[in-house]
């Protein structure tokens, strides 16, 4: 699956994108951030996670941003995976893009998607509680805290985290009914 947002490309990952991978997601703010990356994070991992493969319900996509005044550049990636509490949303930006509305962007596209081509009734996701700018993206995306908190895994911290619960129901937007013409 691949999918145009008005500034960005979301498109699978592929072998040849270790290096540019490895260059924007190598910073140890995104690793603090993060589950699943570790810091420092090198070539072997990049290829490495390249090459797992994706299940039907769980699209990986990277992003590239299309209106940085030149080619095309690698500057994250978003996800669904099955995680602790069903199917999650992931996602990361390199430093030098945040606070641009790229999250929003990129989360939204991926939402329409899951909303309309995937079985999923619900998504989940976490952030750690000393990230809120994530809990902001995820509040604009429509998801509502779910009161559960604890501490999570986290490959970049070298040890668990205090972290938030989210969730959108997939299915009050795709429920909603039509207004009827007379």
């Amino acid at each position: 699956m691949f999918a145009r947002t008005p500034r960005l490309l979301l498109r699978p990952a592929w072998p040849e994108d270790a290096v540019p991978l490895t260059r924007a997601i190598g910073h140890e703010a995104i690793a603090r951030m993060v589950a699943r990356v570790p810091h420092p994070y090198a070539l072997a991992d990049a290829e490495q996670w390249l090459a797992q493969p994706c299940g039907p319900t769980e699209p990986r996509f990277l992003i590239t941003a299309l209106d940085r005044g030149g080619a095309p550049e690698l500057i994250g990636g978003i996800a669904i995976i099955h995680g602790d509490t069903g199917h999650e949303l992931g996602y990361w930006l390199t430093p030098s893009t945040w606070g641009r509305g790229y999250a929003t962007e990129a989360g939204r596209a991926v939402i329409a998607m899951a909303r309309h081509a995937l079985p999923i009734a619900r998504l989940g996701a976490w952030h750690f509680a000393d990230n809120p700018a994530s809990g902001h993206v995820l509040t604009k995306l429509g998801f509502r805290t779910t009161g559960q908190r604890m501490a999570r895994a986290s490959a970049g911290r070298a040890g668990p985290s205090p972290s938030i619960h989210y969730a959108l129901d997939l299915d009050d937007e795709r429920n909603k009914m039509m207004p009827l013409a007379a």
